[in-house]
Formats: C-alpha cells, sequence, structure tokens
C-alpha cells in the first residue's frame, strides 16, 4: 500500500466512523464487542448473528428481526450477492404478476431495475428509510421481498408463517469473481482497490458480506429439504441451462402455475426473454439509471457467463478453493459441476 493509499485509507476510516456516530448507543457499543474485519466496501465487516455485515447493516438488519410481520402469502428471494439475484428477482416479479399486465410491451420490467420492483428488508425496506417501511402496508398481494441475510437470521414471522422462500446460488468460483469486479465498482472512493490475491483470500476465509458463503447456503439447502414446500433451492447454472423447466417448476412452487392457455399463447417464454440477461442489459434504464449513489443499473448487468472464472484465477487458486468447497459442503448433498481448461 503506497503513502496516499493509506491516506485514502484513513479518510475513508474517518468518514465511517463519522457514520457510526450517527448510530445508537446501544449499537456503538455493540460493534465495541463484535469480531471485524477488513471489509470489501467499507472499512470494516462486523460479525453480527453468525453472520458478516457492514456497521451500518445492523440496526436495519435488527429492526427486521424484530418487527417484520409476514403473511402467508409473501414471496421472499433470497441469495448471496452476485449469484443470480437479479435474474431472479425479474422473473419472480414476472411471475407473481403476469395477470396485472395486459401485455409485455408496456411492462414495468421494461422501464424499472428489477431491484426497485422487488425491495431488500436490509437496505431498502428498513434501510433507515421509515416511508419504505410505512410503504409494506399498502403493498398490494402477494408481496415480493428481497434479503441476503442467511436463513438462520430472518423474522420468526417469515419462518413460522406459510410464506414462500425462493433461494439461488451460483458456482462458487464464478460467485468470487463477480463479487470482487462488482465490490470494485461500488465501494468508496476512499478505499484502495481490492487486489485478486486480497479478495480471495477474503472470500476463501467466508468474510463477506452476509457470509461464510458456506453457511448462507447450507442454511437455505437443508431448510429446502427439511420443507420442499417452503423454500425452494435454486442453482444459477441448472436456470441456464433449462430456463424453461425451471420457470414452470417456480411458477408450480409459488401456487400460481401456467394454465394450458397460457402456455398455448407462449406466456412462458414471453417472460423469459423479458428476463433476459440480453433483454434487460441493453434496456435504457439499465444503461443510465442508478439504485443509489455509487451504484449504478449496469454494475448489475456484467456477462451473466458461467465459467467466466478461468480467464481470472491461478491453478493455485482453484485448487486451493476446490479443497475449501470439498471441506465446507462435505456430507451435505449440496454440489456444483465445476469444468477447467487451466
Amino acid at each position: 500500500m503506497t503513502s496516499s493509499d493509506l491516506t485514502e485509507y484513513e479518510l475513508r476510516g474517518e468518514q465511517e466512523a463519522s457514520e457510526e456516530e450517527k448510530l445508537s448507543e446501544e449499537c456503538k457499543d455493540l460493534l465495541l464487542s463484535l469480531p471485524r474485519e477488513k471489509g470489501w466496501t467499507s472499512h470494516y465487516l462486523y460479525l453480527f448473528q453468525g453472520f458478516w455485515c457492514t456497521a451500518d447493516r445492523i440496526p436495519c438488519i435488527n429492526t427486521f428481526m424484530n418487527q417484520f410481520q409476514a403473511k402467508d402469502s409473501d414471496v421472499v428471494v433470497a441469495s448471496l450477492q452476485k449469484s443470480g439475484t437479479t435474474w431472479l428477482k425479474a422473473l419472480t416479479f414476472a411471475i407473481m404478476y403476469r395477470q396485472c399486465f395486459t401485455s409485455f410491451e408496456n411492462h414495468p420490467l421494461l422501464t424499472s431495475n428489477p431491484h426497485k420492483l422487488v425491495l431488500s428488508f436490509e437496505f431498502d425496506i428498513y434501510g433507515n428509510n421509515r416511508d419504505q417501511i410505512s410503504h409494506q402496508s399498502n403493498m398490494i398481494d402477494p408481496r415480493i421481498f428481497s434479503t441476503h441475510i442467511p436463513f438462520h437470521a430472518l423474522a420468526n414471522s417469515i419462518k413460522e408463517s406459510h410464506c414462500k422462500i425462493v433461494y439461488i446460488c451460483r458456482n462458487l468460483f464464478d460467485t468470487f469473481i463477480s463479487t470482487w469486479i462488482f465490490m470494485n465498482k461500488v465501494k468508496s472512493e476512499y478505499l484502495p482497490i481490492l487486489t485478486l490475491e486480497e479478495a480471495f483470500e477474503m472470500f476463501s476465509k467466508g468474510i463477506i458480506p452476509f457470509g461464510p458463503w458456506w453457511n448462507h447456503m447450507l442454511g437455505y439447502w437443508k431448510e429446502s429439504i427439511a420443507t420442499p414446500h417452503k423454500v425452494l433451492f435454486l442453482k444459477y447454472e441448472d436456470l441456464k441451462e433449462d430456463v424453461n423447466f425451471h420457470v414452470r417448476r417456480f411458477a408450480e412452487f409459488l401456487g400460481c402455475p401456467f394454465t394450458q392457455e397460457e402456455e398455448s399463447n407462449g406466456v412462458i417464454e414471453s417472460i423469459i426473454k423479458l428476463c433476459s440477461f440480453e433483454m434487460m442489459k441493453n434496456l435504457e434504464v439499465n444503461k443510465f439509471g442508478a439504485i443509489v449513489k455509487n451504484l449504478e443499473n449496469k454494475y448489475f448487468f456484467r456477462k451473466a457467463e458461467i465459467g467466466d472464472w478461468e480467464n481470472y484465477l491461478s491453478p493455485l487458486m482453484v485448487e486451493k478453493l476446490s479443497k475449501i468447497i470439498e471441506d465446507k459442503l462435505r456430507g451435505s448433498g449440496l454440489s456444483f459441476r465445476v469444468h477447467s481448461s487451466i
């Protein structure tokens, strides 16, 4: 790290300290008691409720855990970051609300980013925005929410109700590369760029937002086995391989299967096309819009390819992460297909 980088890093630390001053005294005391590690987009990540998160998310998550009241008709889209979340949000919205729109030519997904249509508990609804919290009562049923929070830390009302949870995960090699590139784009200007090697070490140790990744995936995986009527577990690669099959399966799980008439009229194919990477990436709203400052819509549409990690990881990195994956997932029944030409 150069002296210039050190100055920027220290400046960012001062900026974050200023942000933390806005937290309640109770939250400040809590931060002092929590383990912390170097962050990806912030100075630090804190180990809160068994997973890593930034200081500003802790009060939001705490409020969500204690206050959110789920309805049996609710649908929650869950994932680790950079695992196919944007695609799954789009598909969920299009499938659930397909009766609300007479034509795909004026569909909301053509003019709004999926993250604006399906709001997150920790970033939007409880993200220090009281208007969004009150907005819940005005949402039409069925309501759709999203989250990166691990299963064990979800509000009890979600776990105890009959609402549905759809979880998507991705091959860990691609997840890592996508996370690294994305985080370097959205990080504070005061933080130095995370090198591939630095990020790889952090990812290998499970130090990522809402991680460790193995606990995150296994929590939803085990629940999908125990309660398959409540949790649907999807793999990004499977969805890419046969999207038509999985969209049908998805709709059935949500309790709104496609009718014979819909199938004959090509509704499934229209939804798949509407939510496709090619379609969404080329929309004006996703080329120039932004969710919030430093988080441009275009950042959510990079390549959507399987195996892009082969362009970045060394053979030693592949070997190391492969061993970690094998060790962490051993005996769970969860596995990923990995092909390497390296």
